[in-house]
Order: structure tokens, then C-alpha cells, then sequence
């Protein structure tokens, strides 16, 4: 059986990203192992959520340990470094945040954690972390140099399919219009629209080699993010569409070999197969 490593970079982005892929690759009998960069300070909470002087970051770091919980998740790290903030955030600038890291030393501080892990496939981002997040960009570039160094252990991208998300948002709309969507509405559906059509968001589906079927572990996938309370609220959309909804738009989790583009060949739904 394998090593798994996924290194990601704030509580949540494990269950919203991977959680299906983890959990398939834990009933499957691998290892899988988790590593956090940040303890998500800077996250927005909630309203009402935290208790009277409770860190945001004490929370995220409970939650997290509650969603790989559910997971199955057989190791939880942290990196040890700051939230850095959304993207020209003030917090960008904290010493301590992991976007003013130095990618070598960050690299190194990785490797120590993974030291008797011998992973035998490392997940990162794609290097636009995705969305843009300096956090997500930073897990890449260590990732990618620690990977490096330690011999060349295999990478996947964890990466967002745009032309799909395209695809569910039109069906969104589809639903919304005739009164089906009421999880949905238009506003949000619009932002959401604008924010995937930037060519930074995600991959396009020609260029992502990995497609993870994780529909028979989905309910563990949707629980392990409801576990995040502070950061996804009840009546979120993750949490409010029908299930089966929720499935069809959240089934698929997908990756992208970087040591092998696609070429027109067909998606893999094993994340170890090359």
C-alpha cells in the first residue's frame, strides 16, 4: 500500500479540495497524511460561531482534526507558519505568515514532518494555488521544492475544472430561472460566473489528467465540510443544495500530473496511476 501526503494551506481546504480522494484512498488501505501550512487566523468566521474569546485559529485547528476524523485520515501536521489573508491583504506583510517564508527553509520545515513518512506521491496545488491565494501559491512552491529535493517523489495538482464549474453554474441558472435552485440565487451565482472566468481560476478540463469519481464516499466529503462550522455556514450553498446536487457538482475531485500532460488521453480516476 502507498503514502499519500496532501499538503494544504488552511483548515477546510482538505475537505472542500480532496476529502473524497482522501477518504477513497484511506478505504482503499493506503496511508494518507496531512499537512496544513497555517492554522487559518485570518479566516472570516461565522457570525456567532466563536465563543467569548475563542482564537479563531484554535477553532480551525479543532475542526480540522474533527473533519480528517471523518475522513479517516491516519496523521495530522501543521507547518507552523501564519495565515498570510486573501490576496493584497495587510496580513500578506506579517513576518510570521507563510507568504513571507522562505520557500527553501519552508521546503526543509516540510521535509522534517514527512521525515519516516516516505511518501510515495505528494499533492499540492496547481501553481495559481488554484484561485489566486498566496497561501495556496506558497504550498505549491514548497511543495514542488521539497519534492524536488527529496528525489523527485511524484506530484499531483489539485486543481479546480473551470469548464465543469462553468457547466453546473449554467445549470444553476437553469434551476434558479424555473424555481427549482432554491439553495441558489442570483447574485451569488453571478460572482461565482465572473470569478471562474478568470483564466487563473482553476485549469481547463483538457489540461487536468485526474478525474476522481468520489460519489460513493460523498456523504463523508459533505459531513467532513460541515465540520468546518466556523467557516462554512449552515445555510451555505455547500451545505444547503440537495444531495443530489451536491453530488453531481462536488463528485468529481481533479488533479493534474504535471510529469505527464494529457494529450487527449483519457481522465484517470486513480490518483496514483500516471
Amino acid at each position: 500500500m502507498a503514502t499519500i501526503a496532501f499538503f494544504h494551506a488552511h483548515p477546510d481546504d482538505e475537505a472542500l479540495a480532496t476529502g473524497g480522494t482522501m477518504t477513497r484512498l484511506v478505504d482503499e488501505g493506503h496511508r494518507v497524511v496531512l499537512i496544513t501550512a497555517t492554522r487559518g487566523e485570518e479566516g472570516e468566521p461565522v457570525p456567532g460561531v466563536l465563543e467569548d474569546d475563542e482564537a479563531l485559529g484554535d477553532r480551525r485547528t479543532a475542526e480540522l482534526h474533527a473533519a480528517a476524523g471523518i475522513l479517516g485520515v491516519h496523521r495530522v501536521a501543521f507547518l507552523g507558519y501564519r495565515d498570510s489573508g486573501m490576496a493584497d491583504d495587510p496580513a500578506n506583510g506579517h513576518p510570521d505568515c507563510f507568504w513571507q517564508a522562505d520557500v527553501t527553509a519552508a521546503a526543509e520545515r516540510l521535509g522534517g514532518l514527512l521525515d519516516g513518512e516516505d511518501p510515495d506521491l505528494l499533492v499540492v496545488y496547481d501553481p495559481s494555488g488554484g484561485y489566486g491565494h498566496p497561501d495556496h501559491i506558497q504550498v505549491h512552491r514548497v511543495g514542488v521544492r521539497w519534492a524536488s529535493a527529496a528525489g523527485g517523489v511524484p506530484v499531483r495538482w489539485v486543481t479546480m475544472n473551470r469548464d465543469a464549474i462553468r457547466s453546473a453554474i449554467d445549470r444553476a441558472v437553469d434551476e434558479f430561472a424555473s424555481g427549482q435552485a432554491t439553495w441558489a440565487d442570483e447574485e451569488m451565482l453571478e460572482l461565482r460566473r465572473q470569478r471562474v472566468e478568470v483564466d487563473t481560476f482553476g485549469m481547463a478540463d483538457a489540461e487536468i489528467t485526474h478525474a476522481v469519481d468520489v460519489t460513493a464516499v460523498i456523504s463523508r466529503k459533505r459531513d467532513a465540510i460541515r465540520a468546518h462550522a466556523s467557516q462554512v455556514a449552515a445555510d451555505s450553498f455547500f451545505l444547503s443544495m440537495p444531495d443530489e446536487t451536491f453530488t453531481a457538482t462536488f463528485g468529481t475531485e481533479w488533479f493534474v500530473d504535471p510529469g505527464r500532460p494529457r494529450n487527449g488521453r483519457m481522465q484517470s480516476d486513480d490518483l496514483l496511476l500516471a
